[in-house]
């Protein structure tokens, strides 16, 4: 089996798995607790973690309230640029950045599918909204230290970008160097050329696809 193969293959399976868990696990907590203020939340760890549902009309983390067509019109640009990333040898060749990239597809497509309308929600309050459909991203898990920092409801999608970027960051840190005959059988590199450095694309690309 080719480098591009199993790259795809293995960018394939993390990016559905990561968007299917964050999908029914907000579908789970939706169904039980209802929406925003119907039912009192869980508490997993009383005063540091609860599980409670709440709708974001912004982007990661609440930024950006509002914005919902924006973020989604950049989740549709980030995913592309993925996908033209993936295509690309080096990429095939440093798994380290094919699993960063299947965790930020993954986020994407979960709150994309949100801001897409697909969940079928309906407001149902204020009264001036009460019917619209919801197009925002469904958050449940609520992070908090009381006294010292209460953060913004989020879901795993959020977690399965944060943690993408996060390789990012080490690999720009610690790049990937491959042998000359490595590069030369899986790229077409000549074989008394330097080593290949397999590191992150420079650009805004995928970083412009971690808000959302």
């Amino acid at each position: 089996m080719s480098a591009a193969v199993k790259a795809w293959a293995a960018f394939g399976f993390l990016a559905l798995l990561t968007a299917a868990l964050d999908l029914v696990s907000k579908e789970m907590l939706f169904n039980r607790l209802g929406m925003p203020g119907e039912k009192p939340g869980i508490e997993m760890v009383p005063g540091v973690l609860s599980l409670e549902t709440n709708l974001n009309e912004g982007a990661l983390f609440g930024l950006g309230q509002g914005m919902g067509v924006l973020f989604a019109s950049i989740s549709v640009v980030a995913i592309l640029g993925i996908l033209l990333m993936m295509s690309r040898c080096s990429t095939h060749l440093d798994g380290r950045l094919v699993g960063a990239l299947g965790l930020i597809s993954g986020g994407i497509v979960g709150n994309l599918y949100d801001r897409l309308g697909m969940p079928g929600l309906v407001w149902h309050e204020p009264p001036a909204r009460a019917g619209l459909p919801v197009i925002a991203v469904r958050d449940w898990i609520h992070f908090r230290l009381e006294g010292v920092i209460d953060w913004p409801v989020f879901n795993l999608a959020d977690s399965w970008l944060v943690l993408g970027a996060a390789v990012l960051l080490w690999i720009s840190l610690r790049p990937t160097r491959l042998p000359p005959d490595v590069a030369s059988s899986e790229c077409g590199v000549r074989p008394d050329g330097p080593p290949a450095a397999v590191t992150k694309p420079h650009g805004p690309t995928v970083m412009s696809g971690i808000l959302p």
